[in-house]
C-alpha cells in the first residue's frame, strides 16, 4: 500500500533529503560499497582521478534534486514513489563518490549547491507539465550519465579497481532507471532536445573536474 504524505511531510522530507545529500558526511548508504576489499592504486595519476569522481560525485547531487523536484510535483502516486526510489539508489552513488574522493585526498564540488537548485527546478518543472514528459526527462538524462560513466572507466587509470568498481556499479543502476523510465510510459525525446542536454551537462563536467 502506498503512503500518501501531507504537503508539510513532502516538505519535511524533501528538506531532509536537501541536507543529506549537499552536507557531506550526512547520508547513509543502503549497500556496501562496491570498491571494499578492492586493490587500491598508487595514486600516480589522483588528481585526473579524483577530477572523474568529483564530476561524478556532482551529477549525483543534480540527480537527487531532479528526482525531488520531479516527487514534488509528480501527479500519480505511483510515479512519485518510483522518483523517490531512485533517489534512494542514487544516495549511494553520491556517498560513495564522496568515499573514494576523501581516499584520493581530494573534495566534492564546490558548485554543488548551484546544480543541485538549478536541478530541482528543472525537475519540478518536467513533472508539473507531465509525468510522461518527467519519466522522459529521466531516461534522457541517465542515458547522458551512462554515456559519461562509460568514458570516464576508460579514462581511469588500469590499477584503479576501487575506482572502477563504483562506476561499474553506477553504470548498472542508471542503465536500469532509464529503461525503468522509459516502460514506466516516459516520452522518447527527439535527438535535438537530447544534444541541448548533453551541450548543458559539458558546462557541469568541465567546471566541477576542477572546482
Amino acid at each position: 500500500m502506498t503512503r500518501s504524505f501531507s504537503a508539510l511531510d513532502q516538505l519535511l522530507i524533501g528538506a531532509d533529503r536537501s541536507l543529506k545529500t549537499l552536507v557531506r558526511g550526512s547520508a547513509t548508504p543502503q549497500r556496501e560499497n562496491p570498491a571494499s576489499g578492492r586493490r587500491d592504486s598508487q595514486h600516480q595519476d589522483a588528481r585526473h582521478t579524483a577530477g572523474l569522481m568529483r564530476i561524478n560525485h556532482t551529477g549525483e547531487v543534480c540527480a537527487q534534486a531532479l528526482y525531488q523536484g520531479q516527487a514534488l510535483t509528480a501527479k500519480r502516486p505511483d510515479i512519485k514513489q518510483a522518483m523517490s526510489h531512485a533517489a534512494d539508489e542514487e544516495i549511494d552513488h553520491l556517498v560513495w563518490c564522496e568515499q573514494r574522493l576523501k581516499e584520493l585526498g581530494s573534495h566534492t564540488s564546490l558548485l554543488n549547491p548551484l546544480f543541485y537548485a538549478g536541478s530541482f527546478a528543472i525537475g519540478a518543472t518536467a513533472g508539473a507539465i507531465s509525468d510522461k514528459i518527467s519519466l522522459g526527462f529521466v531516461a534522457a538524462t541517465e542515458d547522458q550519465v551512462c554515456e559519461h560513466l562509460r568514458s570516464h572507466l576508460d579514462s581511469l587509470p588500469n590499477d584503479d579497481e576501487k575506482s572502477r568498481a563504483i562506476l561499474e556499479q553506477m553504470l548498472e543502476d542508471e542503465a536500469a532507471h532509464s529503461t525503468a523510465a522509459i516502460e514506466a510510459g516516459g516520452a522518447v525525446f527527439p535527438k535535438p532536445v537530447k544534444k541541448a542536454m548533453t551541450l548543458l551537462s559539458k558546462v557541469m563536467t568541465r567546471t566541477t573536474y576542477y572546482v
